[in-house]
């Protein structure tokens, strides 16, 4: 057995647009990014409700999107849940894997990183 949920959503924006973009969703949700220099790819805003809210800087040529992150005790269950939905791995790299829904819209699955907002919101899967 395991247990995931949707933990994060994401705000990727291109370098060049990621000050504005922190700024204009830190005026939105009407808090400052939590420690905004802790990791120079990632502002936290903080949680909206259960969820957490991060703007994210991405590389070259990534066009501004969102994406969810579903969190999980255990990634290899929860990618194989996710592939028997229809969802298909697009890249799997060392502390996450990126997917791709059945109409092509991409999401990560990732360890836990909530702490305890997954323990209290993740749904058991057999």
């Amino acid at each position: 057995m395991h247990r995931s949920r949707i933990g994060v959503v994401l705000i990727d924006v291109p370098a060049e647009d990621h000050d504005g973009a922190e700024r204009f969703w830190s005026g939105v949700v009407g808090r400052p990014p939590t420690d905004p220099d802790a990791d120079a790819d990632y502002s936290s805003l903080g949680r909206i409700g259960p969820l957490n809210l991060e703007v994210q800087r991405t590389g070259p040529g990534t066009p501004a999107r969102l994406h969810l992150d579903v969190e999980t005790d255990d990634v290899g269950a929860e990618i194989a849940r996710l592939q028997a939905l229809g969802a298909t791995v697009h890249t799997e790299l060392e502390h996450f894997t990126v997917m791709r829904d059945p109409a092509g819209l991409q999401f990560c699955v990732v360890p836990v990183q909530t702490g305890d907002a997954f323990a209290a919101d993740a749904t058991s899967w057999p």
